[in-house]
């Protein structure tokens, strides 16, 4: 059984779109040679750290009698109290990372097998891939949550830091205090030393969480921009892609003069969607010759017109364009939710004696 699509697309750049296919009715994807099913999985993450930051512990030291040796032994036991909260820090963070790369490990498999799925044609609206698109939602939720902890995790050894710095400080101050024997000084220079490798170590965390953190971001934005392009794709049945929110944008040039309602019968459209029936699905089309245009100019920008029969009498033709200006608006946010910047795209209405029935029009700038 196959599922007809009723898009009536005309594509008047060449090789844009060629004509109008259709989709089996098919909810597994086809088996390889041997009969394994093939399925389109992704194990992309954010590419998170790889450092440890695990100190080496506290030297101990004798007891010397003196007020600077009992200075030095209650440096000693804060740098290990130090320690131990670096300890925590580290583990914690080695946890966040384990879990963010299991999050995303199974999220791609989600995302994979509902694009394998898509790739060979499914109906609109499988309940078993928006079953699948959900479960990859809430995978992506994850992440964010685990963002959110290490956010706090930063915070904390921000404060583990601010410490560090304080004991640094304090320890090579009691190098001036008197009443010191030569043990001291032995014993509060290897002291010295563990606060600076512990400094260090609390460094090149934070430097490391710093750098996760960002990945992440990035990452989490990336994601949650394609999901809902794959959200669009699920609702069609029909693959589309990545989002178009991922793409490197230049600046698009300025609007037409007079708009891109100028454009109706004077320019070539990129698309021309015709709403001849009440269930029109052109999205699969129209993100195919958009992203093929962005790959050409990076900086294009795009006019939406709507475009009206002018024929009948005034009413009709007020009725026709209230209908189109809708259509218009139904199209930016399909292009929205394959995530083309609003700012990126004008919109516009207009009637004209060639149309039949409501058109929208989609011109390149």
């Amino acid at each position: 059984m196959s599922v007809p699509r009723r898009t009536i697309l005309a594509a008047c750049v060449a090789g844009m779109l060629a004509g109008c296919s259709t989709f089996d009715d098919v909810f597994l994807p086809p088996a390889d040679e041997e009969g394994t099913e093939v399925f389109a999985q992704g194990v992309a993450g954010p590419a998170l750290g790889t450092g440890t930051f695990e100190p080496e512990g506290v030297t101990p030291g004798q007891p010397t009698g003196t007020a600077v040796g009992q200075r030095v032994q209650q440096l000693r036991a804060d740098l290990q109290r130090l320690q131990g909260q670096l300890s925590n820090e580290n583990g914690r963070l080695q946890q966040l990372r384990t879990d963010a790369r299991s999050t995303a490990g199974i999220y791609h498999t989600l995302v994979g097998d509902i694009n394998a799925r898509l790739q060979v044609g499914t109906t609109p609206g499988n309940p078993n891939l928006v079953a699948m698109w959900n479960e990859a939602q809430q995978e992506l939720q994850r992440v964010e949550v685990q963002l959110s902890e290490m956010t706090g995790l930063s915070n904390d050894s921000a404060s583990t830091s601010s410490l560090a710095a304080y004991m640094l400080g304090a320890t090579r101050a009691t190098y001036g205090l008197s009443g010191a024997v030569d043990e001291d000084h032995r014993q509060l220079a290897v002291l010295e030393d563990e606060v600076n490798q512990t400094v260090v170590l609390i460094d090149r965390l934070m430097t490391e969480l710093t750098e996760d953190i960002q990945r992440t971001t990035n990452y989490a934005a990336t994601e949650r921009a394609n999901l809902t392009t794959l959200s669009v794709a699920v609702r069609n049945g029909e693959f589309l892609g990545g989002s178009l929110a991922n793409r490197a944008f230049g600046v698009p040039p300025p609007p037409f003069p007079g708009g891109g309602a100028s454009l109706v019968g004077r320019t070539a459209p990129l698309v021309v969607i015709r709403f001849d029936q009440p269930q029109v699905q052109y999205e699969q089309a129209l993100f195919s010759a958009v992203n093929r245009a962005l790959e050409r100019r990076p900086n294009a920008g795009f006019d939406l017109v709507g475009v009206a029969p002018a024929g009948g009498t005034p009413a009709q033709v007020a009725l026709a364009s209230g209908r189109t200006q809708r259509h218009a608006e139904q199209v930016l946010r399909s292009l929205m939710s394959m995530g083309l910047p609003a700012e990126r795209v004008s919109l516009s209405s207009t009637t004209a004696p060639a149309a039949q029935v409501d058109e929208v029009h989609v011109y390149v700038r």
